[in-house]
C-alpha cells in the first residue's frame, strides 16, 4: 500500500464533493502522527493542538473522544500507519468567511514515512510562515521555500526572520547542540509536537537546554545541530548555507532516544 492513501471524512470515506471543496479552498488545520502498535507518542498534544487550532480558525472544535473514534475507523484495525487529520468547512468560503461553526473532519491514512535522512545540508532563506503558530493547509510558500533550496543544491531550507535569527525548518523544528546543552531559537514559529517531547524528555533526564535567539552568525557556537517532527525524531544536519558542523552524531543519536522514552498513547 506504499504510496496509497486512504481518506475518511467525518467517519467515512470521503465523497467527491468533500474532496472538491478541500481542493478549491485553501483554509483550515491539521496534524500529522506517527501510529505504533495502535499508540501515538504525544497524542494528547496533537488532540491539543487540534482543539486550539479549530477554536481559532472556525470558532469550535470537535471533541477529542469524536477524534480519536474516527481516527480508529480510519485505520481499520491497522497498528501501524501515518495518519495525517486536517479540519475544514465546506460551509467556509470567499463570499462566506465568517463562518463559525465545528469543521469537518478529514483523515488520510498511508504507510509510515521513512524518517528523513541524517547529513542534511540546509539553504537559508529569508521567509515567515502566515500564523506561523497554527499547522495550517497553506502550505504553497513551504514547496516553494523546499524546492528552491533542491533546484540550489540542497536538501532543504531553514526559515530567518529578523537580522538573521533562525526559526523554523520546511516541516520541521530545529535544535542546536552546544557542548552538553540542547539550544533551541527563540522565534516566531510552530511548537512542534516532536520539539515538545524531546523538550519534556530532556528535563526528565536532568540535562541541560535553554531557548535563546540564534542568529545565522552564531552557527560557529555549536557542535551540531538536528531537526525534529513526528516522523522524524532527531536526524542530524551536516550544513547550514556553507558552514560545516563538526559532527555531534553522538548528541543526535541520545536526542533521538530521549524521544522514544515518551510512552505511545493508545487511540
Amino acid at each position: 500500500m506504499a504510496g496509497v492513501f486512504r481518506l475518511w471524512v467525518d467517519g467515512v470515506p470521503a465523497s467527491f464533493e468533500a474532496l472538491a471543496h478541500q481542493a478549491l479552498f485553501n483554509y483550515g488545520a491539521l496534524t500529522s502522527l506517527v501510529v505504533e502498535d495502535g499508540g501515538v507518542r504525544g497524542l494528547d498534544r496533537h488532540m491539543e493542538r487540534l482543539k486550539h487550532s479549530a477554536v481559532e480558525l472556525f470558532g469550535a472544535a470537535p471533541s477529542a473522544e469524536s477524534l480519536r473514534d474516527q481516527m480508529r475507523v480510519a485505520l481499520a484495525g491497522r497498528s501501524d500507519a501515518w495518519l495525517r487529520i486536517s479540519l475544514f468547512s465546506d460551509e467556509l468560503s470567499l463570499r462566506r468567511p465568517d463562518w463559525i461553526g465545528t469543521p469537518r473532519v478529514m483523515i488520510s491514512v498511508s504507510e509510515p514515512l521513512s524518517p528523513l535522512p541524517g547529513g542534511v545540508r540546509l539553504q537559508s532563506q529569508a521567509y515567515g510562515r502566515e500564523a506561523p503558530h497554527l499547522k495550517h493547509v497553506a502550505t504553497m510558500g513551504l514547496l516553494r521555500a523546499r524546492r528552491t533550496a533542491r533546484l540550489a543544491g540542497f536538501d532543504d531550507a531553514l526559515f530567518t526572520g529578523v537580522e538573521g535569527r533562525i526559526s523554523e525548518g520546511s516541516l520541521w523544528n530545529i535544535g542546536f547542540i552546544e557542548g552538553e546543552a540542547v539550544v533551541w531559537p527563540r522565534a516566531l514559529m510552530l511548537e512542534g509536537v516532536a520539539q515538545g517531547l524531546i523538550r519534556n524528555a530532556l528535563d526528565r533526564a536532568g540535562a541541560l537546554q535553554r531557548i535563546e535567539p540564534v542568529a545565522l552568525s552564531d552557527l560557529s557556537r555549536f557542535d551540531g545541530a538536528f531537526l525534529c517532527n513526528s516522523a522524524t525524531p532527531a536526524a542530524e544536519i551536516a550544513a547550514i548555507d556553507s558552514h560545516v558542523f563538526s559532527g555531534a552524531a553522538e548528541g543526535v543519536a541520545r536526542i533521538g532516544a530521549l524521544w522514544r522514552s515518551n510512552p505511545l498513547q493508545p487511540i
